[in-house]
């Protein structure tokens, strides 16, 4: 059985006991959460697709840890013009445990 669900505007596609990064979440860590915008449900081959979202549907989550993704590198350069910038950038993010799709 999986789902999947809109986490502060981003699709993820989640199953029970998942572990899954998303953007930083304003929860204390240890919180649990109900995210209600469910797109699609699959139930052992049966699919369920929301217009926009399935009525009655949730997905219960626990907030594990907050934490700073990988460096990524943003460099620009303009060839035979003496021109370089480097840049660096760490996402902040949210480690969630899917406890339930219901």
């Amino acid at each position: 059985m999986y789902a999947i669900v809109d986490i502060a505007g981003q699709q993820f596609k989640v199953e029970k006991d998942n572990k899954i990064f998303v953007n930083r979440l304003k929860a204390e860590q240890g919180a649990s959460l109900s995210f209600d915008k469910v797109l699609l449900i699959d139930e052992d081959g049966k699919v369920k697709i929301g217009s926009p979202y399935v009525e009655g549907a949730s997905v219960k989550a626990k907030v594990l840890e907050h934490l700073k993704g990988d460096k990524v590198i943003v460099f620009k350069k303009i060839r035979r013009k003496g021109f370089d910038k480097k840049n660096g950038h760490r996402q902040y993010l949210t480690q969630i445990l899917i406890e339930e799709i219901a």
